[in-house]
């Protein structure tokens, strides 16, 4: 066993410091200025100035032999930190960080400029390397810390005194509450302390298997302390100083990679289910005659996930390959599908089984993870029908024929959108097998949960091989870190139960707060029986609000989970449905502040209100972006809804004309069958259409509707909103071919709302009708573009008219409708004070 215990030198390289410690060596880094690479490798340290390859980081500040691979990798120039050193102690200085190293006993502490601990090693042996290769580093707590991401994890939100495990398997049917392990592995973490209210966050950039003990292991030889754990590899550790939750976020998805900005289509309803490409012949007529069915009876959509059951061959499934009999015509079925507006998104897989028809070519070409004791074999495991091999995704040639085979077999057919699924590699037991690693070498014990996460960069690439103006849709089970850049991801083959629909919320919460803010759930649970009449209703209210929106199954009961399968309630779950597209402005503009930021969409309250102790262990409430707090009905025949309010705020309930509460207190609201419980936060600006859109690609926004809260307590406060939108599908707004509108929101007496536009898109908007939440009273006068606008008092005049406004009584709200002027522009809304004596 190694145990780091003493700090013997420490000198100055190109991008930072290299520490030779007793049993190891250390490189550290100040990255940025709220970044902190501390590497600790217990190899020689000759290795030290070997280049690094990794898939997974996109910002860098040394050299990467790998960057072929990532033209749009960013290289910065790591900050030049001061050295002070005293006989026991080193200092390594920034304008706003200090890293203490003592030299002997070792210990190792990262202070911001108020002296508040951001990490601290424990003590004399922070870095082990035990008899077995595994490496541990050891983290000082506090016994009431929160702990926050970890990946896709079940149970609550905060992790404290949990033992997680990283590794991605395939957990069909798992127990949402208590499962562990499940598809993703991201071994990233945010800590909250209670007494700073300050934030900081983890990447231990390391994909062998791992664990994180966050406290629940406990000894009196030693202080509160976590610890990582991996099966091998170093401890490269990245440190976001934050101190906000939304500043870590921001850092981890600039190492690792922003979100991908997806095309609409993406945020629409994705029809889904295993039955009708397992039909004995004719699923094409099937699946056509579904999408014909949701037009007709009045749901929108806008794709189906087509399961593997197309490529089946002598009752196998066998990637690349389509069955005839089912599809005898693919072009044709997917030019049908696409004109109905529901494009295919094609399930593939990396296991290639034995009896595969194309096997031998596969070997042959030598795209397969190898037999870790004959290379010239490939490793062998279980897989969907049989043994089969894997695809080496950090093999050159492994990387060009997936693309090739993908392109021909299902791209090419007609569609630009790719399901990556049971891509975990969880069977090939042999932690040894050989991976090319981009001619290096390496063992699939190091790479299992990256190759995912290339695979989907591949499908993405192929995409636009194929057509370089089309924008890729790529879902994803299973990730890495970095698999936000790529694809939507989903919380895998979940179970129909209550339980599920309430548990799989803190999952989804925690993905987002582990740098993914594109993922979802199946909608009525995948695995089990199919789902009773209430439970199905609720689960598409809770539904709509997920950024991945499917309906899938593979039900026990041979049933199928369609938007229709209770005639009493198709009206229920059609209106929850058609809410989810009147929603897509403010999807899309989340969706985009996502890609910018990193910004989760469906965001716990803690992510919002970090000063607020009462939501740091909120597993079931959740934000929608900012200003929009959902708290979903979850509990079979509940009529009564306790709804905590995050203080420091006044919430204006949508279900109750606007009813306003003050924050800070659990308010007890009725509740029935139709109730999906909402509430605008003070100073909201949300954005939803007027107009029903039926499809997200295909049906633009004409008249939008804005909701603004202005603040009532006499202060100045500046609200503010970026309304983006593009065409949805082109990676045109890559050239700046966007509409991004800048709309804010300040003043007390007067608001002032005002609207900023930037880029070239055509903007699509030609009504707007404002409300303006205003409980005290209503407007002296109202004014847009320096023009007062018509005050009516008869609601059905104003209805047919246009640029004037109208006081209702029931919300009260002003009411105010404009065209559109295709141009920077202000709204004035004067709730001055009124003398009518001395008028």
């Amino acid at each position: 066993m190694k145990i780091c215990k003493k700090l013997n030198n420490i000198k100055k390289t190109d991008y930072g410091y290299i520490v030779e410690l007793d049993k190891a060596y250390m490189k550290i880094c100040f990255l940025t200025g709220s970044i902190v690479r501390v590497k600790v490798s217990f190899d020689d340290i000759k290795e030290a100035d070997k280049p690094e390859g990794s898939y997974v980081l996109q910002m860098t500040g040394w050299e990467d032999r790998l960057d072929f691979l990532f033209k749009d990798r960013k290289h910065v120039t790591p900050l030049k930190a001061v050295l002070e050193e005293k006989e026991n102690e080193i200092c390594l200085k920034t304008d706003s960080l200090c890293l203490l190293l003592e030299k002997d006993p070792l210990s190792i502490k990262l202070v911001d400029k108020d002296g508040d601990i951001i990490y601290e090693g424990v003590k004399g042996s922070p870095f082990i390397k035990d008899a077995n290769n595994r490496v541990t580093g050891y983290t000082r707590m506090n016994e009431d810390d929160c702990f926050y991401g970890f990946g896709e994890k079940t149970g609550p939100i905060n992790k404290n005194k949990d033992f997680i495990r990283e590794r991605a398997t395939d957990c069909w049917s798992y127990d949402p509450e208590k499962c562990d392990t499940m598809y993703k592995h991201i071994p990233f973490y945010l800590r909250l302390d209670r007494d700073t209210k300050k934030a900081a966050g983890f990447f231990y950039n390391n994909f062998h298997e791992s664990v994180f003990n966050m406290g629940k292991e406990k000894s009196n030889y030693w202080p509160r302390y976590t610890y990582f754990q991996a099966d091998g590899g170093d401890l490269d550790l990245f440190i976001f100083t934050g101190p906000s939750i939304k500043n870590v976020l921001d850092d981890y998805t600039s190492l690792t990679g922003r979100p991908a900005l997806l095309p609409k289509r993406a945020l629409g309803y994705q029809g889904s289910s295993m039955y009708y490409s397992e039909l004995e012949k004719d699923s094409d007529k099937a699946l056509i005659e579904f999408v014909e069915t949701v037009r007709r009876k009045g749901f929108p959509i806008d794709g189906f996930h087509l399961s593997s059951g197309y490529t089946s061959y002598d009752n196998k499934r066998c990637v690349f390959t389509w069955n005839k009999e089912r599809f005898p015509d693919p072009r044709g079925y997917f030019a049908k599908m696409n004109e109905l507006g529901a494009q295919n998104v094609p399930n593939v897989k990396p296991g290639i089984l034995l009896m595969h028809p194309k096997f031998d070519e596969f070997k042959k070409e030598g795209v397969f993870v190898r037999d870790s004791e004959n290379e010239n074999e490939p490793a062998v495991g279980s897989w969907w029908g049989g043994p089969g091999a894997f695809w080496d995704y950090t093999s050159p040639k492994g990387r060009e024929l997936w693309k090739k085979y993908l392109t021909e077999t299902v791209i090419d057919i007609g569609t630009n959108s790719i399901w990556d699924d049971n891509c975990e590699y969880d069977s090939l037991l042999d932690h040894d097998s050989k991976c090319d690693y981009d001619g290096e070498g390496g063992r699939i014990g190091e790479f299992k949960p990256v190759m995912c996460t290339i695979m989907s960069k591949l499908a993405c690439e192929a995409v636009k091989e194929h057509d370089e103006s089309k924008r890729p849709y790529v879902v994803c089970r299973s990730g890495s870190s970095g698999i936000q850049k790529y694809a939507q991801n989903w919380v895998g083959d979940n179970c129909t139960s209550w339980r599920t629909i309430k548990h799989n919320i803190p999952t989804l919460l925690g993905v987002g707060m582990s740098g993914q803010p594109n993922t979802g759930c199946d909608i009525g649970g995948f695995a089990g029986p199919a789902p009773e009449e209430e439970l199905f209703v609720r689960w598409v209210q809770h539904g709509i609000f997920q950024p991945r929106f499917s309906i899938h199954s593979a039900s026990s009961d041979n049933t199928v989970t369609e938007p229709w399968m209770y005639s009493r309630q198709t009206d229920r779950i059609r209106n929850a449905m058609l809410l989810r597209y009147r929603m897509l402005p403010h999807f899309y503009s989340l969706e985009y502040e996502a890609h910018v930021t990193g910004a989760p969409i469906m965001r716990p309250l803690v992510y919002e209100f970090q000063n607020d102790e009462n939501v740091y262990e909120e597993n079931f409430e959740f934000m929608l972006g900012r200003d929009l707090l959902v708290a979903n009905v979850l509990e079979k025949g509940q009529i009564v809804k306790d709804v905590y309010l995050p203080e420091g705020s006044k919430w204006y309930d949508l279900e109750n004309n606007f009813k306003c509460y003050e924050g800070g207190q659990v308010i007890s609201i009725p509740v029935n069958i139709n109730s999906i419980p909402r509430f605008l936060r003070e100073g909201a600006i949300w954005p939803t259409a007027l107009n029903q859109p039926m499809n997200a690609e295909k049906d633009p926004v004409t008249d939008l509707s804005l909701t603004f809260v202005p603040y009532t307590d006499g202060k100045e406060h500046v609200s503010e909103y970026v309304y983006y939108d593009d065409d949805g599908c082109s990676n045109d707004f890559e050239d700046g071919v966007y509409r991004k509108t800048t709309i804010t929101m300040s003043g007390s007496g007067v608001i002032d709302i005002s609207f900023k536009g930037e880029g070239t898109y055509k903007d699509t908007v030609e009504t707007v009708v404002a409300t303006v939440v205003y409980k005290e009273k209503a407007p002296l006068w109202i004014s847009f573009e320096d023009k007062k606008l018509t005050h009516i008092l008869d609601r059905e005049k104003f209805e047919v008219s246009d640029n004037c406004w109208y006081y209702s009584e029931t919300l009260r709200a002003a009411i105010i409708k404009f065209r559109n002027p295709k141009h920077d522009a202000t709204l004035k809304v004067s709730f001055e004070e009124f003398d009518l004596i001395g008028m």
